[in-house]
């Protein structure tokens, strides 16, 4: 029904055209975007997966867009220092987050940080490496059932196995092993966390035999596979690695519940304009389908992950929700 009243009319055209006009400022920003260039902060330092992934994804981007896309690497604080950077820049489509699964655990790993997790919204995967668990090549194993035989002749304390600290990636794999023992039937199969300061330090523990297992990007390991110097058991994803298809997944092995992935994705600060976040969007899947990327990334473990804005939005809350449950019930704690 219509109010034909003077005063509410007035209100409600002024509501209707403010409306109108907040709208129209979008899309005309979106229109003309990008007139410079455009900064994408990764939370790591310069050499790592996710930053190959983002200089890769930048360059072919950048070419779309026909601006320079700049790389900004903010480590430190397990990501909390580029995301609120990133939380707490100007949402005009010139700032991005190179975001990884500390986006997702941080806010019920860490006491405290400086933003919240609605501060930063989702744009589109860009890519993922499947994380391989692997152990010394002089373990008299080679299946992940035999793995989890192995660890019950070791007494209470299990296995030791080596992570880049609570809370990371190898910690949730820990986790994720110990309910699948149970599941399994195997009780008394246990691991103990070993914790170093990074994923490379953990792999090399491993390497010199002065830790049994780990679980690790199949772009840090995959190397060592090759040459012999370590045992790989299973890959934690649905899907085999493209570039070394031998190692079988933990789906497949009947243990679809061990799934995590090191991935990589890029978010932009709330109340960055739709248009832009659609159109970055866009250029991203034509890069990701192409042959250039795909021959970088490929080879080397990084699996492209091509998907709407929505699919994107709808991974991140599905991990933030199995993820935190499993934190939850191990009492995990971020320690760096």
């Amino acid at each position: 029904m219509i109010n034909i009243k003077n005063g509410a009319l007035t209100c409600c055209g002024s509501i209707v055209l403010a409306a109108f006009a907040v709208a129209s400022g979008n899309a005309a920003r979106a229109e003309t975007w990008p007139t410079r260039p455009i900064k994408w902060v990764v939370p790591f330092s310069p050499g790592g997966a996710n930053d190959l992934v983002a200089r890769t994804a930048a360059e072919a981007v950048s070419k779309r867009l026909g601006q320079p896309i700049l790389i900004d690497n903010k480590p430190g604080g397990g990501t909390v220092i580029a995301t609120d950077y990133v939380a707490k820049s100007k949402a005009d489509g010139y700032t991005f987050l190179i975001g990884a699964a500390g986006v997702v655990t941080n806010s019920f790993l860490r006491e405290k940080v400086p933003y919240a997790d609605s501060d930063i919204v989702p744009v589109a995967m860009l890519a993922a490496s499947p994380s391989v668990i692997v152990v010394h090549p002089s373990l008299p194993v080679n299946t992940l059932k035999e793995l989890f035989e192995y660890t019950k002749k070791q007494g209470k304390e299990g296995i030791n196995f080596a992570t880049a600290g609570s809370g990371s990636t190898p910690d949730f794999v820990i986790e994720m092993l110990k309910d699948a023992t149970v599941a399994s039937g195997t009780t008394g199969a246990n691991f103990t966390a070993i914790p170093f300061k990074s994923g490379q330090e953990s792999v090399t523990a491993v390497l010199g035999n002065q830790v049994t297992a780990t679980s690790e990007s199949s772009v840090v390991v995959l190397p060592h596979i090759k040459a012999g110097k370590l045992k790989a058991l299973a890959v934690t994803s649905e899907k085999p690695i493209s570039s070394y298809k031998t190692i079988p997944t933990t789906a497949a092995l009947g243990f679809p519940s061990v799934k995590i992935e090191h991935w990589a994705g890029l978010f932009a600060p709330k109340g960055t304009p739709q248009g832009i976040i659609e159109r970055m969007n866009a250029e991203i899947q034509t890069a990701l389908n192409g042959k250039d990327l795909q021959e970088k990334l490929v080879p080397s473990g990084i699996e492209p992950m091509p998907g709407s804005v929505a699919q994107f939005a709808t991974f991140i809350a599905g991990e933030r929700e199995r993820l935190g449950r499993i934190a939850q019930k191990a009492s995990m704690k971020a320690d760096h």
